[in-house]
């Protein structure tokens, strides 16, 4: 049985597959497995997981209908084999030793998650940014006492998971949705008996114009809220609220007012999304003006804040637009 599981839910992704692949399956970690969900895909990515099946034992390919990427990864959370598991998407890629490294951090300090840094890649290879967090490296973070875990990036695909951490706290990944990613890794973080962050960047993030970054339907970004809703509920459920509620909070902030409103407004600085965000959170934080943890903003994302909260729509419109 191999130690780790790379699951890579597919769709559409043809172009970019055997990048992918190549990254997986020449990691310095020899003992892991490559799983392929094909996930309904509509042009010959299906074909060519089971070519790179032919090629490599370590390949094993499911092919399913459709349940978008929440789905296909708990496709592979059902299907593994491994004691461990990781989620890159199909069109990115894993730098050689990421995998070792995330492994060798986690048996180590004897964590459930290792978390390691990526970089965000435009389509003509150049870097946009590097994303690292403002946490000790190398060491075992309980999230019960170091509770700026759950203000981390969500993101699935830079991480890797003690498969059995599912299985105990039941978590799953919601099919169809948007930023499923933060209605899943806020979940599971609590249930974590310790977490690892290395600082080295693993993971190279494609950032295509099919993104949800760069879509334009701009209506469906609503599901930010839809998923707020979702943790925020779960976390009354389990009790979690108030022991939480700092870093929740700070997830409000820069998630559903900063983020949102900004992808939004560099469309449509009229939207009547951008007032509806403010609206959500102030609701729910009343107090959001005392976050604790402004400080770990950029400058440039204090500086969008400050003119959302001056209602200087129109200037960081403008901003956006000048800079491309």
């Amino acid at each position: 049985m191999p130690k780790v599981t790379v699951a890579v839910p597919v769709y559409n992704v043809e172009k970019y597959l055997e990048k992918c692949a190549g990254s997986i399956l020449s990691q310095t970690e020899r003992d892991l497995e490559l799983l392929f969900i094909d996930d309904g895909s509509t042009d010959g990515s299906g074909a060519l997981c089971d070519k790179l099946c032919e090629r490599d034992p370590r390949v094993r390919v499911i092919h399913q209908e459709n349940r978008g990427l929440g789905g296909a990864r708990n496709t592979g959370i059902e299907n593994t084999r491994g004691q461990w598991i990781i989620f890159p998407d199909s069109d990115d890629w894993l730098e050689p030793e990421t995998v070792e490294r995330a492994l060798k951090a986690a048996e180590d300090t004897e964590a459930d998650m290792a978390v390691f840094a990526f970089r965000s890649v435009e389509e003509n290879g150049n870097t946009l940014a590097e994303f690292h967090e403002a946490l000790p490296g190398n060491v075992p973070l309980d999230p019960k006492k170091q509770k700026d875990l759950l203000i981390i990036a969500p993101s699935a695909c830079n991480k890797l998971y003690k498969t059995e951490l599912f299985k105990r706290t039941g978590v799953r990944y919601p099919p169809k949705v948007w930023y499923e990613d933060l209605r899943t890794t806020t979940k599971l973080l609590p249930g974590c008996s310790s977490v690892v962050y290395i600082d080295y960047v693993g993971y190279n993030y494609f950032q295509r114009s099919g993104s949800i970054m760069n879509n334009v339907n701009l209506s469906r970004n609503r599901e930010i809220i839809d998923a707020f809703e979702d943790v925020l509920s779960w976390y009354r459920e389990h009790g979690l609220f108030e022991e939480y509620r700092k870093e929740l909070m700070h997830l409000a902030v820069s998630h559903v007012y900063l983020t949102a409103s900004v992808r939004v407004l560099r469309q449509d600085r009229r939207h009547p999304l951008i007032g509806e965000f403010y609206q959500y959170v102030k609701r729910e934080f009343p107090d959001y003006q005392e976050d604790i943890y402004l400080d770990r903003f950029t400058r440039n994302q204090r500086i969008a804040l400050k003119l959302l909260e001056r209602r200087m729509i129109s200037l960081l419109h403008l901003i956006f637009k000048l800079k491309g």
